[in-house]
């Protein structure tokens, strides 16, 4: 049986990857593909209650063990949602996967990126495409503004922060050309979608 295709959405805060991401798994189900559209940190029952620990900004964790968190909840995510889908042809979707462990951890908050790698290696599943959705952090701040949600833990952390980010994401897309697309996440909606369309061959 054909392996599924793991396609994975990245950027910073508000750059539109849950909306690209529900918005390509329609448009791959209209094209008559099975389509497992998720998400992290989280993406399955056990991931999610660390998702909780991990946003709720209820504790300050220690570099390193954030860094374990993540990667506790994306083996778990992994081993029953990810490896099962494309093993029966199907395509994934995810809005984020490891790459926002090594920008948000690596780049933003100082965390070890050599060890981050590592165990990126580790989980043993590698996206066939990265779409980066790349917005300027003005472009950030005003989105997350115009949200009006109560915002998480790293929402909270500022446009430094954020600026950081912005070059991580840039960072790890130049040090893997092979599969990471940087796109303009500034256009309107369908303008972002008709590029992903065009990345992806659709």
């Amino acid at each position: 049986m054909r392996r599924g295709r793991f396609i994975t959405l990245e950027g910073g805060e508000g750059a539109g990857k849950s909306t690209q991401a529900r918005r390509l798994a329609e448009r791959l189900r209209a094209a008559g593909r099975e389509v497992v559209l998720t998400r992290e940190p989280g993406g399955s029952p056990g991931a999610d209650l660390l998702r909780q620990l991990l946003l709720s900004g209820a504790h300050d964790w220690a570099p390193l063990a954030e860094v374990m968190l993540h990667f506790a909840s994306r083996a778990e995510h992994v081993a029953t949602v990810v490896e099962p889908a494309l093993a029966r042809g199907a395509d994934v979707v995810s809005d984020r996967f490891a790459d926002s462990t090594m920008v948000y951890q690596g780049y933003g908050l100082g965390a070890d990126r050599a060890a981050i790698a590592t165990l990126i290696g580790l989980i043993g599943v590698t996206p066939d495409v990265t779409l980066v959705l790349d917005v300027s952090v003005k472009t950030t701040m005003q989105r997350l503004a115009a949200r009006g949600d109560v915002a998480d833990r790293y929402e909270r952390l500022g446009e430094g922060f954020f600026a950081r980010i912005r070059e991580g994401f840039l960072a790890v897309a130049r040090d893997h050309p092979q599969r990471c697309v940087v796109l303009s996440g500034e256009a309107d909606l369908d303008t972002v979608a008709a590029e992903i369309d065009r990345v992806l061959g659709l």
